[in-house]
């Protein structure tokens, strides 16, 4: 005969025949058995889905601040507090505040590691495209600025330096912008006006990352509604020249005269270890020069820190979530096996009669355990990875499984088993077997 190998002090047909009895001893009970495990199935499978929403929502965010680049320092003028407001417009009729021709001066004359600076003035108008119109923005900008803000080129190409120079009455549309004026026709050599102002179209360009503008592009033309990411680049030197250096609104029975001489500066630094430092010093000359707080400040890699703290803070608290449903799952799993073995008194005595020892008693309840928790791990793990697969085809949401994610969770599921099992296994094993026999 063939020998039979030892498997822990047990044979290996041993622990075949005890799994086989646990099998048949689940199949016996199947709805209380299955009902059992749902407690581990919905642990195990909101363990993998919360962390792949939350992975998912974390690297949009992250990819988000990285296209702004993590060497950049983004500076942006904004419009003083009402009061502010109020005491410069009785000095003078036009509003003046923002970021100036002086600040870019004295950030590339006294911060050291400035490579390069991307000025841009925007105005806000109808951009029209035939008979279609948009509420939009129309930015100023130099030729460097798509390598400064990694935003690609889609069709066509952007503006020279030269024809900065000569003021030539270019413009590159948004993704966006493009689709919503030439919905089914061809962007590039067309025209677009700015109140009396005409430009042709020579390229397209990427969204801005920061905008939620690359949505369903099916709202109807003519509606005035202002949307993010409705962006018109020009150069900046032609629009000073068409439109001039103050910007007039008037809209519905308002009128505003404002004088912004850069909306935005982007400054990159030569060296990332430096881009904190380098960002202290340029708000320390911004605070100098602006008494009155015109603008803000915007460090893409502080940000990025902060992204992945935030991540980890959120991968805790959905982990904690998910571990105490697997805790209430194991207390089920607990309390069934308790009453399994009230149940099968009598034939645990009988098996001790004919010559079982304890730690067959303990081996047989812990592979039924095992068994249990192991089979809804396999179950939550299927369901896992099919919720994020649906979360993202129904809600457009980007989701990511990692690897270890349903090995974690499986794991944890047949540990979770086994730790709440091993009391009901020890208790069935302490019985008299004189007192087992007798119980009916």
């Amino acid at each position: 005969m063939t020998a039979r190998k030892p498997f822990g002090g047990l044979t290996l047909f041993g622990l075949k025949r005890s799994v086989i009895l646990g099998l048949k001893s689940l199949w016996m009970h199947r709805l209380r058995s299955l009902l059992t495990a749902m407690g581990i199935v919905f642990g195990v499978s909101s363990v993998i889905a919360m962390l792949a929403i939350g992975e998912g929502a974390s690297y949009e965010a992250q990819q988000q601040i990285k296209e702004l680049g993590s060497q950049n320092v983004i500076l942006r003028s904004t419009k003083p507090t009402y009061k502010t407001t109020m005491e410069e417009q009785d000095r003078s009729f036009v509003l003046e505040y923002g970021l100036t021709y002086q600040d870019i001066s004295q950030i590339q004359a006294t911060v050291p590691g400035v490579m390069v600076v991307t000025p841009a003035r925007e105005r806000k108008d109808f951009v029209w495209g035939g008979d279609r119109f948009v509420d939009g923005v129309a930015l100023g900008t130099v030729p460097w600025f798509p390598e400064m803000r990694n935003r690609a080129i889609l069709r066509g190409r952007y503006f020279s330096e030269l024809e900065m120079t000569d003021r030539s009455p270019v413009c590159v549309l948004s993704k966006s912008l493009s689709r919503r004026l030439f919905p089914l026709d061809e962007p590039l050599g067309r025209t677009v006006r700015i109140t009396s102002q005409f430009f042709r179209v020579i390229g397209v360009i990427q969204d801005n990352p920061a905008s939620s503008s690359d949505k369903s592009s099916s709202s109807a033309a003519g509606s005035g509604d202002a949307s993010d990411g409705m962006e018109m680049m020009l150069p900046l030197t032609t629009l000073n020249d068409r439109f001039g250096e103050i910007n007039y609104k008037r809209r519905s029975g308002s009128f505003e005269a404002e004088k912004v001489q850069f909306h935005e500066v982007t400054v990159r630094i030569d060296d990332p270890a430096h881009v904190m430092a380098a960002a202290g010093a340029i708000r320390h000359i911004l605070e100098r020069n602006h008494k009155t707080g015109d603008f803000t400040m915007l460090v893409p890699l502080d940000l990025l820190r902060r992204a992945e703290r935030t991540k980890q803070i959120f991968n805790i608290v959905l982990g904690s979530i998910a571990a105490i449903s697997l805790i209430v799952g194991g207390i089920g799993i607990m309390n069934i096996m308790l009453a399994t073995v009230t149940e099968r008194t009598r034939e645990i005595g009988i098996r001790r009669a004919l010559g079982a020892k304890r730690k067959d008693i303990v081996i047989q309840f812990l592979i039924e355990t095992v068994i249990l928790s192991g089979t809804g791990g396999l179950i939550g793990v299927a369901l896992g990875l099919s919720i994020p697969i649906l979360i993202t085809h129904f809600a457009n949401m980007m989701t990511i499984i990692q690897l270890w994610a349903p090995v974690l969770a499986f794991s944890i599921s047949v540990i979770t088993g086994i730790l709440f099992g091993i009391y009901p296994a020890f208790r069935a094993a302490g019985m008299n077997p004189v007192e087992a026999l007798r119980h009916e």
